[in-house]
C-alpha cells in the first residue's frame, strides 16, 4: 500500500529484456537506505519488489502483465522515474490510498500555465471514467493529485511548483503516456453495488428499486 507522495526520482541503469518480461536496475537520486529484500518500492506508481540491492541501488522484475498495462516497458538507461516505498503503520498518510496497481494508461493532451502551477489534462480509457470524480483523488505516474475537472475520459489536475520539482511531472508534454490509478475506496464501493444494482451475475442480482437513499444510509453510506 502506497500513498502518492513521491519519495523522490530514480534513474534507470539497465534494462534486462527477456520475451515479454524485463528486470530493471534502478539507482535513487535520493537518499535511499536500508532497502530489504522483498520490499515494495513503487516505480511511477507501479508497486515491483526488490530482488538484489546495493548502496543506493535494487532491481526489480516487471512481468508481462506489468508491462502490458504500464509504461514501464518503454523505460530504457536513462529513464528517470517516480520512487515511493510501501506505507509503513503510523506513518502520515499524506496522499491517499494507493495500491500500486495501475488500471490503464493516460495520456496527455495539453500543458497550460497557470501561475506558477502547470495544469495538464489528459485522456483515458472512458470504462475508468466512473472512477474519477470532480475534487476526487487519482494516481498519475505515482503521484496522488487531486481532480480538478473531469468527463467520462478526461481529467484534469493542477500541478505546484514543488511538485514539478521533485517528481517527472515537469517533463510531461503532449503526447506523454502516464500510470493512472483510480481511486480504491471508489472501485470497491462500485462493486459492492454491482448486485443491487442489477449488474452482477444472474443469480446473485438484487432488483434494481433496492438501491435508495434509505438503502445507502442503513448500511453506512
Amino acid at each position: 500500500m502506497f500513498t502518492g507522495l513521491v519519495q523522490g526520482m530514480g534513474r534507470i541503469e539497465a534494462v534486462e529484456a527477456k520475451g515479454g518480461e524485463s528486470r530493471l536496475k534502478i539507482r535513487a537520486l535520493f537518499d535511499l537506505q536500508n532497502i530489504v529484500e522483498g520490499e515494495s518500492i513503487a516505480v511511477n506508481g507501479a508497486c515491483l519488489t526488490v530482488e538484489t540491492f546495493g548502496a543506493g541501488w535494487y532491481t526489480a522484475y516487471a512481468s508481462g502483465e506489468t508491462l502490458r498495462l504500464t509504461n514501464l516497458g518503454a523505460l530504457k538507461t536513462g529513464s528517470v522515474v517516480n520512487l515511493e516505498r510501501a506505507l509503513a503503520l503510523g506513518d502520515r498518510l499524506g496522499g491517499h490510498l494507493v495500491s500500486g496497481h495501475v488500471d490503464c494508461l493516460a495520456t496527455v493532451a495539453d500543458v497550460k500555465p497557470a501561475g506558477e502551477s502547470r495544469v495538464y489534462t489528459l485522456t483515458f480509457p472512458a470504462e475508468h471514467g466512473p472512477f474519477v470524480i470532480w475534487k476526487g483523488s487519482v494516481t498519475l505516474d505515482g503521484i496522488s493529485l487531486t481532480v480538478n475537472d473531469c468527463g467520462a475520459d478526461h481529467l484534469s489536475v493542477n500541478i505546484i511548483p514543488s511538485t514539478q520539482r521533485e517528481t517527472t511531472i515537469a517533463s510531461w508534454k503532449p503526447g506523454v503516456k502516464v500510470n493512472m490509478e483510480t481511486d480504491l475506496i471508489g472501485k470497491y464501493v462500485r462493486n459492492m453495488l454491482r448486485p443491487w444494482k442489477g449488474e452482477g451475475p444472474a443469480e446473485d442480482a438484487q432488483p434494481a428499486s433496492k438501491l435508495s437513499m434509505d438503502f445507502l444510509k442503513e448500511h453506512g453510506f
